[in-house]
């Protein structure tokens, strides 16, 4: 019983979280955004000390029943280890704790934590890692899943789902992310929750209240007849059969030894409680259950928390094909509208990629700068910041993009445009265009005269810079490629006007 509440609850949060990088439907992020805000690192970058209490207060109740039930990188692990048992039964055995490498990670991690160098904490950050491994490796199998389904609608004239574009964000976030799932894969199948016990700065946090937990599990050994069946089947390697002890700092409350003991020699209750006596109730009789019942009212005590807490054609009018834009060199990058600054980004963001997966202009992608790895940066190739969306302030769980009103947000300055002479097409053609003025949503570009090197005059496009908010419309529609004649430089530090 404790082991099916555990896999129901985790399967839950689970889906939950993989629905919100999937980018299914907005409706989802209105559902289950606060499964996102519940997770530690979040929590903690966003400073939101009611989260980090609860969490920490259930650890301290109930065991590391965040690993079991809310991480979602060690939902998956679970998921890995499952078919690893299916594969051979009774395969892993005790293990003593590792405490040089738990806590020299942890060393590292909190040291690069206070100083902002993200590349480490994004790498480190288990519910970031699974967030990579979705968005990159998951989702376009999702949304090739989705256009075929299309596809096939069309043929029937119903038109329920909507073709989505598949390209590719990043190929460095994408080659990490298939790294640290073929790692996850490995360690889990064969050894179970390896990096949750040795390397997930996360686990060995929670690991020190753990210890220390109300409810916890304990072998009684007057029923225990050493088989070691239990310890060949914890998955954390944390049941030492032989001197009848278990491991309360890597235990992870899944409630698997419990299941598989043959002798009802495990128990699971609170600290205090003598062994249980060995008479057995009558046939007819419901033997009573404090242990169910605390895991019931743990893992309801956890939930109640947790809840508190179009494809682009690309011709031109059918008949000629339309070259894909490069993206500019940008000597400062771009961040989102409400992430204040550059380095308020750096030091706070996670890079989970929630933000990409709820972007949906396609403007939003990891950056494959060594300081500031995966964290998401802006370029406006595929469409352009629209002045009335705020997704990304809506979905960051970490405060890295600060929650912003639809009102403000033009008022919001990310960057300002800047003109190319030499790929503007009334220069190279000496065609009219005027597209980028045409469609600057603040005005802030007008048509001029202008002369070139040649002696022609021609009418291009002058910048406002106080106007311009860098929205990257301009950018988008321009029709010169494979460089747009116009492009946006970003600010280093946000201007409201």
């Amino acid at each position: 019983m404790l082991r099916k509440i555990r896999i129901v609850l985790a399967a839950f949060v689970y889906i939950a979280v993989t629905l919100l990088f999937l980018g299914v439907s907005w409706r989802i992020n209105l559902w289950f955004g606060w499964v996102a805000k519940i997770q530690f690192l979040p929590a903690l970058m966003a400073l939101n000390f009611g989260v980090l209490f609860v969490l920490v207060m259930l650890t301290c109740l109930f065991g590391r029943v965040y690993c079991s039930i809310i991480c979602p990188l060690g939902v998956m692990q679970d998921i890995f280890a499952w078919f690893g048992r299916k594969a051979k039964k009774n395969r892993y055995s005790y293990s003593p704790e590792k405490k040089w490498l738990r806590y020299s990670v942890l060393a590292v991690f909190i040291i690069c934590l206070i100083i902002g160098f993200a590349p480490v904490t994004t790498l480190l950050a288990p519910y970031s890692a699974y967030g990579r491994i979705v968005n990159s490796l998951f989702r376009p199998l999702y949304d090739l899943l989705i256009n075929g389904i299309a596809t096939i609608e069309a043929h029937f004239d119903s038109y329920l789902f909507s073709e989505a574009e598949i390209w590719m964000r990043s190929v460095t976030t994408f080659v990490i992310a298939l790294l640290t799932l073929g790692v996850l894969g490995v360690l889990a199948w064969r050894n179970g929750r390896t990096y949750c016990n040795t390397v997930c700065p996360v686990g060995t946090i929670l690991s020190f209240f753990a210890r220390f937990s109300l409810l916890r599990f304990r072998i009684n050994e007057d029923k225990c007849r050493k088989c070691g069946l239990c310890a060949r089947n914890c998955k954390a390697a944390a049941i030492d059969f032989k001197n009848g002890t278990i491991d309360l700092s890597r235990c992870v409350a899944c409630g698997d030894c419990i299941d598989q003991c043959k002798d009802d020699a495990i128990s699971y209750g609170p600290i205090h409680l003598k062994k249980q006596v060995t008479d057995k109730p009558s046939a007819n009789e419901t033997p009573a259950s404090p242990d169910r019942r605390a895991f019931l009212t743990g893992a309801a005590l956890a939930v109640g928390s947790m809840a508190m807490a179009q494809a682009k054609i690309k011709v031109d009018g059918g008949l000629a094909e339309i070259e894909d834009k490069i993206a500019p060199h940008r000597e400062t990058p771009i961040t989102p509208p409400g992430s204040v600054s550059a380095r308020n980004m750096q030091r706070h963001c996670t890079a989970c990629q929630l933000c990409v997966s709820a972007c949906p202009n396609n403007v939003l992608r990891p950056s494959s700068d060594p300081l500031r790895l995966m964290q998401p940066e802006m370029s406006f190739e595929r469409g352009y910041c629209r002045p009335e969306c705020t997704r990304c302030s809506q979905v960051c769980p970490t405060g890295a993009i600060q929650a912003i009103q639809r009102e403000d947000k033009p008022f919001i300055h990310i960057g300002h445009a800047v003109w190319i002479e030499q790929n503007c097409i009334p220069v190279t053609n000496g065609d009219h265009c005027g597209a980028c003025a045409k469609h600057c949503p603040t005005d802030a570009i007008q048509m001029v005269e202008h002369t070139t090197a040649e002696g022609k005059s021609v009418i291009v496009p002058a910048i406002d810079q106080e106007r311009c908010i860098g929205c990257g419309k301009c950018e988008n529609l321009c029709p010169a490629r494979p460089f747009s004649a116009i492009y946006v430089e970003g600010r280093s530090t946000h201007v409201v006007s």
